[in-house]
């Protein structure tokens, strides 16, 4: 049994989560027409965010005992990562607006393991290894020409900026949920203050912009789709990832999201991927089966 926990603790929650927010381009792909981006991302935020709050301090009496306290400086922190988690709807959906949804995701996602081998460096907690480095080289790269591949979309200088704060906050909250979590503080309670707090700090994104598309059916499961599964799910799952694997570690991992978001654009949406594309998702897959077998990831 030790084993299997051991194997389940390392890559596996976060390769889950990462499928699970594979689901977003297409979920929100069929919103209904006219519903604003940044709209549809705090919606899912706001009513994932109140689900893992809840889920995350709704625990046994038992359980409540040993609850550690936070330190003021992990108040702090707290605060820290839920203004991340609030700036990701808000940079990451503007920055496909802008410049397109190729060009945003393959700078949001491939810059953020950079960040966190960096930040990772800077602070202190760990030097990259070199098969971390070849990994996140190789899975960035296909990244780059899985999402790009065939793409002919316009570089808009205020978009690539955006997204690269989407990749900075990003990695931000992972960081500091990864030092409280790793620090004896539950993971559910973590993600559930840090993403309760994200969701009031959304609100007014969200009621300042049109919400007659949440009026109809597909509106509704398309909110409530991005909430439970690509918020709720995937956060607690990554929470715990986190618990057993380096923030460095997870975040070159979830760029697994953006290989499952083109398998499902190809059999759900019926879009076609270029030759380029599929040898980018074959570095990209090399690459994460690399980091997957590493002692770290165990």
């Amino acid at each position: 049994m030790s084993n299997n926990v051991t194997s389940f603790g390392g890559s596996t929650p976060i390769l889950a989560a990462s499928v699970l927010w594979g689901t977003t381009g297409t979920a929100s792909s069929l919103a209904p027409a006219g519903a604003p981006a940044a709209a549809i991302g705090s919606a899912g935020l706001a009513l994932g965010g109140l689900l893992l709050f809840a889920a995350g301090h709704w625990k046994p009496l038992r359980d409540r005992e040993i609850r550690h306290p936070y330190t003021r400086r992990e108040g702090w922190l707290l605060l820290l990562g839920a203004v991340a988690v609030a700036g990701y709807p808000v940079t990451f959906y503007p920055a496909v607006a802008r410049t397109g949804v190729a060009v945003a995701t393959v700078v949001a996602l491939c810059s953020a393991p950079v960040f966190a081998g960096a930040l990772a460096w800077v602070l202190g907690r760990s030097k990259p290894s070199a098969r971390w480095v070849l990994a996140t080289s190789a899975a960035v790269i296909g990244c780059a020409a899985l999402v790009s591949g065939g793409s002919s979309a316009a570089i808009d200088p205020a978009g690539v900026a955006l997204a690269t704060v989407a990749g900075l906050v990003y990695v931000v909250y992972s960081l500091v949920g990864g030092e409280l979590i790793t620090g004896g503080h539950d993971s559910d309670r973590v993600m559930g203050v840090m993403f309760g707090a994200a969701a009031l700090f959304v609100l007014p994104v969200l009621l300042c912009t049109e919400t007659a598309w949440l009026s109809g059916t597909r509106g509704l499961v398309v909110a409530a789709h991005l909430a439970v599964f690509t918020t709720f799910l995937a956060y607690r799952l990554f929470g715990y990832g986190l618990r057993h694997t380096t923030v460095a570690v997870a975040t070159t991992l979830t760029l697994a999201e953006p290989a499952v978001a083109a398998v499902l654009g190809v059999t759900v949406l019926g879009e076609r991927l270029a030759l380029v594309s599929w040898c980018g998702l074959g570095i990209l897959a090399s690459g994460l089966v690399l980091l997957s077998l590493s002692p770290r990831a165990r």
